[in-house]
């Protein structure tokens, strides 16, 4: 008998996302009848704003969005997102220093493949954002955890970062705001940070991707601003999803030094050229169209943030930093833990959530898939109503 040859040890590792698993399993029971509210999918319910769709609409009328474009972007959208990262990274680059991507993920895949080599460490603060080990680890790396719990605000310190570095650290990922926490590094904590890199000649990965969802006055300090002299050993990470409601849309990018940016141009012009012209056309609209919509949406995250964390605090057992970016909240459920609920024995976030799925009909992301067990994810991109309704159900679980 003849054995078909096996497929890629690599690819076999790695595992579906966790927050796209949980996403699709309350759509499936959705679609059953079944009255589900989900906290799982990171994507906000807004409509992406009609201009950015009037742009997209007239570019099709274009026949040069007919043709392959450059690999690494449209000219003018590089131009675009250069003046943005002046903007809001306080870091000037040229339009050459850009790679428009297929959403934030590829460009993050693309960063970890441009900087690390078989076998280098990755400072990977947790919780974590549940693609960056997978990503880590295609690039044949050893994604290297550093825990920071509720107690930190999910923040991790330079020394928890030195205790963690050895001589095979190459590339720390920093994330502000967080992904899956909501926490914000304040400048100076942001200083320190990127001071340490520096000292050490390590890479950082910074995605930047939530930096205009902040609130109570706060700012997510890029680290190439805090340490300017950072840049060449920094890849930012962003994209229009979050901000202006575009996950669908599919467009990001990466921005760092010349040489870096060189090697992933040269891994896209093989892995997949350029982006759809017409999302990058409306991408284009996003960036330097009015930023009314893209406020207002922020103001409504705001808004669902203070309800969701003041509704959440009601339930005894659970302990609820209090976010300042993004539109999530990265409750500690350790309370809930050990104990029986409705007849049935929880001891980890993994049995927690899907108690809470079959009991309350409300889907959560365990913090398995961030990190340490213990805490759950909830994103507060969904409407008001449901939003609170979601949570009273989990009051009348757990009261």
């Amino acid at each position: 008998m003849i054995h078909r040859a096996p497929l890629s040890r690599k690819l076999s590792a790695i595992a579906e996302s966790a927050t796209l698993k949980v996403d699709a399993k309350a759509k499936a029971l959705m679609a059953e009848g079944k009255p589900v509210i989900s906290y799982a999918a990171g994507e906000p319910d807004f409509a992406t704003p009609q201009f950015i769709v009037d742009a997209a609409a007239e570019a099709l009328h274009d026949r040069a969005n007919y043709r392959y474009t450059p690999a690494a972007g449209l000219p003018v959208l590089r131009e675009a997102i250069a003046a943005k990262t002046l903007r809001d990274s306080g870091l000037e680059v040229s339009p050459a220093q850009v790679i428009v991507t297929n959403g934030g993920k590829q460009a993050v895949y693309q960063a970890f493949q441009a900087v690390v080599n078989p076998g280098d460490e990755v400072l990977l603060p947790a919780p974590y954002w549940t693609t960056y080990p997978e990503a880590i680890a295609l690039a044949d790396g050893i994604p290297v955890e550093v825990f920071a719990g509720a107690d930190q605000n999910y923040k991790v310190t330079v020394e928890q970062l030195e205790a963690a570095r050895t001589d095979k650290t190459t590339v720390l990922v920093f994330v502000s705001p967080s992904n899956p926490t909501g926490s914000v590094y304040t400048p100076e904590e942001t200083k320190a940070i990127g001071q340490w890199a520096l000292e050490h000649g390590i890479w950082v990965i910074s995605d930047e991707i939530y930096q205009n969802l902040v609130y109570e006055g706060a700012r997510a300090v890029s680290i190439v601003e805090a340490v300017p002299e950072l840049a060449g050993q920094t890849i930012l990470v962003n994209g229009v999803a979050k901000t202006y409601a575009m996950t669908g849309w599919r467009v990001g990018w990466m921005v760092g030094p010349a040489d870096a940016i060189k090697v992933a141009g040269n891994l896209q012009s093989h892995l997949s050229s350029n982006v759809n012209n017409i999302a990058q056309r409306a991408a284009l609209a996003a960036l330097t169209g009015p930023q009314t919509e893209a406020e207002q949406m922020r103001l409504a995250f705001d808004r669902r943030r203070k309800l969701i964390v003041a509704e959440l605090a009601k339930i005894p057992g659970v302990a609820v930093p209090n976010p300042l970016g993004a539109f999530y909240v990265y409750p500690d459920v350790r309370g809930l833990l050990g104990r029986s609920w409705r007849g049935t024995q929880v001891d980890t976030t993994l049995e927690l959530a899907d108690l809470i799925l079959d009991e309350a009909e409300v889907a959560v992301v365990p913090g398995e898939a961030f990190g340490p067990s213990g805490y759950l994810r909830l994103s507060y991109a969904l409407g008001d109503d449901q939003l609170l309704e979601g949570v009273q159900r989990l009051q009348q679980l757990f009261g």
